[in-house]
């Protein structure tokens, strides 16, 4: 299929005969070095990088999409360094300073593995809050080296899968999952519109199968392109199918990151032949932004139902994150507290920071990280996620998601133009979950 992002580059090559971690780690620290000579502005240490060097530093890199054409969550890296600035200001976490480098991915799977290379180079203890479609090229680097990756974004099945991989949430498969459980008995034929890359073929499984705990039959699934600017055919396509059948009007489901905005523009024009039909969209698609952009309470998302990880931005339990953002990045709009993004670097760096007080006076490396990690330690999250544990036998009994820890969703909805809690607490779709086909 053309325009796909299949792109794959090999990491290994043919060495001398030395042990294979001595060839691994001399590959993987020549090719760092290599990659970020002719990659400078995407792995070197981006400007507000905090921490200083030195024995006492601990260093973790952060990287996410920023100035593409397609998602882009600079938000990310800027909350890293501005939480970095806070506790370092705050005496740093068990008598350490924290180092935070940066890295844009560029929607790209060789700069993916550039910035993978570049952390493997600069011995970073973790990899901790970031987001990239493109695990097959990141972790290879990551894993031959033993660094842990804590608090990926969830947008590839591969973050629940790796042994090194620490997820904080439930990825795309939980929002799906609970969406569709939700939309089953009011929705007559849905259909998703996703992006036609590899991440997004891991989608319609998800969602079909909150639809068939509810009854209702599989969604049409419909490809977009993941960096289109108007999306009048793939509107006209899915308001269609949304109306051909019996029962209740169809719902269609926008799933295309930043560019549901563009795609609900042509929606919203496309609806006037198609007034019953409603949309249902997973937070990392909209925000309150989106919302207010189309429109608030007279626009298409008015009613809708929303999927997502966490409690809504007003909820009380963001205030420490907000005092933060306040204290360290205030006037930085890169940094919005509603962003998903943002909420999920803030809890995989409060990960860090109990593996960090658990070791305490300990040496802090990669292994020790992972090894703290795999012992079992509990860290809470003021509420913010249910306490995340990954011990085995507190993992995803299903083959697809063997990492995941955390089954929880928050329902939500636009009401007034206003995104709202629509329930009390999580919703648990661990079950939803284990019944779904991710083949």
């Amino acid at each position: 299929m053309t325009g796909r992002r299949r792109t794959r580059k090999t990491l290994l090559l043919g060495l001398p005969r030395l042990s294979r971690r001595v060839r691994r780690r001399a590959l993987l620290s020549a090719g760092a070095a290599a990659a970020c000579a002719s990659l400078a502005a995407a792995c070197g240490v981006v400007p507000g990088a905090t921490g200083a060097s030195g024995d006492d530093a601990v260093t973790v890199m952060t990287w996410a999409p920023e100035n593409t054409g397609a998602t882009n969550k600079p938000g990310m890296p800027a909350m890293a360094r501005a939480y970095a600035r806070w506790v370092n200001a705050h005496g740093g976490i068990a008598g350490r300073r924290l180092k935070v480098l940066t890295c844009n991915e560029g929607n790209d799977s060789v700069t993916a593995a550039k910035c993978a290379l570049r952390a493997v180079k600069e011995n970073v203890v973790a990899v901790v809050g970031s987001y990239s479609q493109d695990s097959d090229s990141f972790f290879p680097p990551l894993e031959g080296a033993g660094i842990p990756y804590i608090g990926g974004y969830g947008v590839t099945t591969a973050e629940f899968t790796r042994a090194l991989s620490y997820p904080v949430n439930g990825g795309q498969p939980a929002l799906l999952a609970g969406l569709g459980k939700e939309l089953a008995p009011g929705c007559g034929p849905v259909a998703l519109v996703r992006p036609d890359t590899i991440a997004g073929d891991e989608l319609p499984g998800m969602l079909d199968a909150g639809l068939r705990a509810g009854g209702h039959p599989a969604a049409h699934d419909q490809r977009a392109p993941e960096d289109a600017t108007e999306y009048s055919g793939q509107s006209g396509l899915a308001l269609r199918r949304a109306t051909a059948g019996p029962g209740h009007p169809g719902c269609v489901i926008p799933a295309l990151g930043e560019r549901t905005d563009i795609f609900m523009d042509s929606f919203r024009r496309d609806r006037e032949s198609f007034p019953s039909v409603r949309t249902a969209a997973v937070v990392g698609s909209v925000d309150q932004t989106v919302i207010d952009a189309g429109g608030g309470a007279s626009g298409p998302y008015e009613g809708s139902y929303v999927t997502g990880w966490y409690p809504v931005a007003s909820d009380p339990r963001w205030d420490p994150m907000k005092k933060v953002i306040n204290q360290e990045a205030f006037g930085d709009n890169r940094i919005d507290p509603a962003d998903p993004g943002v909420q999920t670097t803030w809890i995989a760096y409060t990960v860090l920071r109990a593996v960090l007080e658990k070791i305490g006076g300990g040496e802090v490396t990669a292994d020790s990280v992972h090894r703290t990690l795999d012992a079992g330690l509990p860290v809470g999250t003021g509420g913010l996620t249910p306490t995340l544990n990954w011990r085995l036998r507190d993992l995803l009994a299903s083959v697809g998601f063997a990492r995941m820890v955390n089954y929880d969703v928050t329902l939500q909805q636009v009401r007034e133009g206003r995104l709202v809690a629509a329930t009390r607490g999580f919703v648990d779709v661990r079950g939803t979950l284990e019944r779904a086909d991710v083949s």
